[in-house]
């Protein structure tokens, strides 16, 4: 329930409706557009090992756009019950450019 609302908070944050969060498929859609992936990279998460690999890519990204480190992006993809609250509900602001 807490990742729900924290997801839900996130994709407000990042100007995308909260709703999404409950939608399947679609919060992953959402995910990649947050990360500025397309969205049709969504098809990956269904493909085994390689959504792992996207799933990190996706958060680093989310981290960076954040103003996170990619530590913390690693920390959004395997403790994302964590990690997604400190995220949502902290004073960080989602910037559409990816800071370096």
């Amino acid at each position: 329930m807490i990742t729900l609302v924290a997801t839900w908070k996130v994709f407000t944050k990042a100007g995308k409706p909260g709703w999404g969060a409950i939608i399947p498929v679609y919060n992953i859609v959402l995910l990649c557009n947050i990360a500025s992936k397309p969205g049709w990279w969504a098809l990956f998460y269904f493909i085994p090992l390689l959504n792992i690999v996207v799933d990190v890519i996706v958060f680093d990204r989310i981290a960076k756009r954040f103003g996170k480190s990619s530590r913390f992006g690693l920390g959004l993809t395997f403790l994302s019950f964590v990690f997604l609250p400190i995220l949502a509900f902290s004073s960080a602001r989602y910037t559409s450019k990816r800071k370096r």
